[in-house]
């Protein structure tokens, strides 16, 4: 499974950013895809994630701000993020857990680098 994100970039405190990730090869073994974010000297943070049942979680500091979604069709999960700020700058990674042969595996995508300026 290879992951591959898009629509980093920069953006003003209060504007809107929507990343994309799009996923290939063995999608059956893919679950549910998601976002983290990092940054520098910090852990990973979830961000949003989406089963392939339509489930939807997010992480505490985006809630009501973000949106995740998921286009089946395509193999692709958005990233919808409104009302931005500075503290939302961070590297974002698209994120697939495994299943099937793939069970609890996570794969993730090359980061995308989200900056908010004040």
């Amino acid at each position: 499974v290879q992951l591959q994100a898009s629509g980093g970039g920069l953006v003003q405190a209060g504007g809107s950013l929507r990343l994309s990730c799009a996923a290939s090869g063995t999608m059956a073994s893919i679950s549910a895809l998601g976002w983290y974010r990092q940054t520098p000297g910090n852990q990973r943070e979830f961000v949003a994630s989406i089963t392939d049942r339509g489930t939807m979680r997010y992480g505490d500091s985006v809630k009501g701000r973000f949106t995740v979604a998921r286009d089946y069709a395509k193999n692709t999960v958005y990233l919808q993020m409104d009302r931005l700020d500075t503290e939302d700058t961070a590297v974002y990674y698209c994120w697939g857990r495994g299943t099937g042969p793939y069970y609890g595996m996570d794969f993730w995508g090359k980061g995308t680098l989200v900056t908010v300026s004040s």
